[in-house]
């Protein structure tokens, strides 16, 4: 039960299979041959370096690059068809692919082009160079997407001009490919008393400039093959002419932000995918009770749930895949709808799998458990379901819905609250 040919294009139809062989030739036999390395490994050395050399040899590294530096220009539906097809293998290796098409894309959408020719050129000469998008801090994170927009809620990364240079300072956190990453967009406050919209720029900053370095490698128990990692910029000097964005660079980020939770859903999606794949051989091939397990009722109710998910959850990616390419009113919400769909729907769909195969499934040499683990993370990237939710309803009643946020109580050094501060509580959930 893959995705249909309905209505694809010859091109389509190329870039999919292509991402499937890879999978199926690559991708699955390196996991079976390193499950030991995906769940014991440290970091610099669970990374699947040969993966990533794999993948650059047949261009879906570079697929970000813009056409004039000799890449592919793609549009969301055929991203989300493509990291289907890989989700279907690893999803944290398909993150590490999907932030390089968006980080370079948003880099080619701003960077000036003495910038974006030397910068494209290193990531096309380098078959290693990764890139990274970094917003997301200790203090905040999809709080800072929410429809509140004050001084008090905007980033902690600071960023100034000073003697022809920028110089940031902040902290970076739960960064994918952060650890891995030669190149990182990152956004720092460079206007304090504007709020989120106003006041946030973009600065390119590689990974050796001065002040820039790696802090912690975070463990997850899920899409542990993309490297997560805190970054720290102390005092971390880069040229003037790599700002990007001045002021209002969340602004200019929406097309991104959006790509994102829908190629997020079709990451999901595929999951959903290679588990029902293994459970169906599974059952069929299994005896429990004396006949094939998928003859007993309750598994083939079970497994009809997990189809239908599966099914239902690719009409809404797609869906929300072609209303941002055709730039359909409601394309925020539906990318935010197969978002938290996905979210949810994978995790029921990895559960049953796990449950499906008996005790086997929670067996490491399986397998199985590791679509369990995987399907946690995504309720946590590219917004939280919480959050999302919020935005969504802001999306359909843009009148009426609340913001959700609002100041923080100021406090005494005592710890209470000062007076005129008590029921100005607020904050995201």
């Amino acid at each position: 039960m893959q995705s249909r040919d309905d209505g694809l294009s010859d091109e389509q139809l190329a870039f999919r299979q292509l991402c499937r062989d890879f999978v199926d030739d690559q991708i699955l036999p390196w996991l079976r041959a390193n499950r030991d390395r995906e769940w014991n490994a440290p970091p610099h050395e669970r990374w699947p370096r040969e993966l990533l050399a794999k993948a650059d040899a047949i261009g879906l590294r570079t697929l970000g690059l813009p056409e004039e530096y000799g890449g592919v220009p793609l549009d969301t539906f055929t991203q989300a068809l493509m990291v289907e097809e890989l989700g279907r293998g690893d999803v944290g290796f398909t993150t590490t692919l999907v932030q390089n098409w968006k980080v370079a894309a948003e880099f080619a959408r701003h960077a000036s082009r003495p910038l974006a020719e030397e910068w494209f050129g290193r990531f096309k000469a380098d078959p290693g160079f990764l890139w990274a998008n970094c917003i997301t801090e200790p203090r905040g994170a999809s709080d800072r997407v929410l429809p509140y927009d004050a001084p008090e809620a905007s980033l902690q990364t600071r960023a100034v001009r000073r003697n022809g240079e920028w110089v940031i300072n902040g902290v970076k956190h739960y960064v994918s490919n952060g650890g891995t990453a030669a190149a990182f967009i990152v956004y720092a406050n460079t206007n304090p008393r504007a709020g989120i919209r106003d006041g946030v720029s973009s600065f390119l900053v590689p990974r050796e400039a001065p002040g820039f370095s790696v802090g912690q490698m975070n463990e997850k128990i899920g899409h542990r093959m993309v490297i997560n990692a805190e970054l720290i910029l102390d005092d971390c000097r880069v040229p003037e002419d790599y700002l990007l964005v001045e002021d209002v660079a969340l602004r200019r980020a929406g097309v991104y932000l959006l790509q994102g939770r829908v190629l997020n859903a079709a990451r999901a999606l595929g999951l959903m995918q290679g588990a029902f794949e293994d459970t169906a051989r599974y059952v069929q091939s299994h005896f429990q009770g004396g006949r094939v397990i998928i003859k007993h009722q309750v598994v083939a109710a079970r497994v009809a749930d997990m189809a239908t998910k599966i099914e239902t959850s690719r009409s809404i990616v797609y869906r929300a895949a072609r209303a941002i390419d055709s730039g359909a009113d409601d394309a925020t919400q539906l990318a935010l709808m197969a978002k938290v769909y996905c979210a949810e729907a994978v995790f029921d769909v990895a559960r049953a799998a796990m449950e499906l195969h008996g005790g086997a499934g929670v067996m490491l040499a399986a397998g199985i458990e590791k679509y369990l683990r995987d399907s946690t993370i995504f309720s946590h990237t590219e917004g939280t379901a919480d959050i999302s939710r919020f935005k969504i309803i802001k999306a359909m009643f843009p009148d009426t819905a609340g913001i959700y946020a609002g100041p923080e109580p100021a406090f005494r050094p005592d710890g209470t609250a000062s007076a005129g501060s008590v029921g100005q509580t607020g904050g995201s959930s």
